[in-house]
Parts: C-alpha cells; sequence; structure tokens
C-alpha cells in the first residue's frame, strides 16, 4: 500500500481537534511511507494534510479541476499537481491510482468523494478500504443512520461493515493495513 486518497475540508472547522487529527494522520502517512493523493488545495485541512506530510519529507499529489486552479486555491508546493477537466475526472483519477481512501471530517465535496467510492466497493469495481477518521465523533451520527438504513432494509449488514470508521489515526491506519474486501454474491442474498 502506498497511495492513499484523503477526503477532507477546504475549511478547518469550528474546533482546533481537527486540525490536530490532521496533523496525527499526517505523522501516521509518514512513519508508513505513504504518499497523499488528495483534492489538491492549500487551505483548509486538505494543506494542513499537504503541508504536514511535506515538511516531514513525505510526497503529497493534488488532483484538482481546472476552475478551482483558475480560483488560485491549489497549493504551489505539492510533489505533483495534476489537472483535470471536471470533479467527477478528479474522483475517477483518484479511485483508479488509491490503495485507500480516508475521509477527514468535511462537508459535502467530501462525502461525495468518500460515497462513491464506498459505492464502487459495494458493486466490486475496486476492493479498497474506505475509512472515516471519526474526530471529535463527528461521524457518529452517519454511523448511526448507516445502521439505520441496514434495520430498514437498504443496505445490507456486510457492505456497512466493510467500512472502517476510528477515531485514532494510529488504529485507522493498522485497520487499513489488514482489511479484507467482502465478498458479497448479492443475487442470491435477494432470492
Amino acid at each position: 500500500m502506498k497511495l492513499i486518497s484523503v477526503f477532507c475540508g477546504s475549511s478547518t472547522g469550528k474546533n482546533p481537534i481537527y486540525t490536530e487529527a490532521t496533523k496525527a494522520l499526517a505523522e501516521q502517512f509518514i512513519k508508513n511511507d505513504f504518499m497523499l493523493l488528495y483534492g489538491g488545495a492549500k487551505i483548509g485541512l486538505m494543506g494542513i494534510m499537504a503541508d504536514n506530510i511535506l515538511r516531514a519529507g513525505g510526497k503529497a499529489i493534488g488532483v484538482m479541476p481546472r476552475f478551482l486552479i483558475d480560483k488560485e486555491i491549489a497549493h504551489t508546493e505539492l510533489t505533483q499537481l495534476i489537472c483535470v477537466d471536471s470533479m467527477q475526472e478528479r474522483k475517477t483519477w483518484m479511485q483508479t491510482h488509491s490503495d485507500a481512501f480516508i475521509a477527514l471530517p468535511g462537508g459535502f465535496g467530501t462525502l461525495d468523494e468518500i460515497f462513491e467510492m464506498i459505492c464502487f466497493g459495494q458493486l466490486q469495481i475496486h476492493q479498497k478500504p474506505c475509512a472515516f477518521l471519526n474526530t471529535n465523533g463527528f461521524y457518529d451520527h452517519l454511523h448511526r443512520f448507516l445502521d439505520h438504513c441496514v434495520n430498514e432494509g437498504f443496505i445490507q449488514k456486510e457492505y456497512k461493515n466493510m467500512l472502517i470508521i476510528e477515531s485514532d489515526a494510529e488504529k485507522l491506519i493498522r485497520q487499513i493495513l489488514r482489511y479484507k474486501h467482502p465478498i458479497i454474491d448479492k443475487a442470491k442474498r435477494e432470492m
């Protein structure tokens, strides 16, 4: 495992604990010799993650649509900045090249990106771990909602259980490294 996508906010949030957790994850990337693949911004948790990895001698690759580069939010000191034409092309590029996906706290964009990767895992388009760094209980309500989806029969428990939800960066990385993707025959389950 070498290249891991991180989806996270273009803001830092209201609580400094989100910044500290992002720095802790960056330390785990350096410790495990992982390269960062992310949205390419210099702002918010995105910028903090990239800056901390680069400062420690690691590699950070950004993938950013041209219209965001034109808004001058692109990080200019990355190992590599890949320019694409659309948000969809960004997600496709990241899905193709990543070994795993991690969502830090963030908003609509973060949720869109990680859920697309989860759906692709469910559909067996990839067999890569999808994880949430649940800093300060940020994803607790989402976790309960997904349990509700299971209870109501819209998500199979095996698919929900393939998600890694962890509040500690080191434990999160250990779970990613041990991940085994479930193979579920949906046709047999619904008969």
